[in-house]
């Protein structure tokens, strides 16, 4: 007997928390954002041929890395990058 559609999307999220290139899982992230806002990633996806996922993890994954660099590992901004709360929930 064939799934429905409700359980083929059961499967597909089911399988979210460890899906991955690591195993790592992947969360679900939704929000508005600004039509210029995604007018800009929609252009950067077609000039690199690529996702608009794509496009926003790179630039998240730069800038993190970015601050990251700047970071010591022994002072107390580390700590407070990696364990500040966030700002809205």
């Amino acid at each position: 007997m064939a799934k429905t559609a409700a359980q083929r999307q059961a499967a597909y999220r089911a399988r979210r928390p460890h899906a991955g290139e690591d195993g790592n899982g992947e969360r679900r992230l939704n929000l508005w954002v600004s039509t210029h806002t995604d007018l800009a990633i929609e252009r950067l996806a077609r000039r690199y041929c690529v996702t608009k996922r794509e496009i926003v993890e790179r630039l998240v994954i730069a800038v993190d890395d970015r601050i990251i660099a700047t970071l010591d590992i022994d002072a107390p901004e580390w700590d407070q990058y990696f364990t500040a709360a966030s700002v809205t929930q």
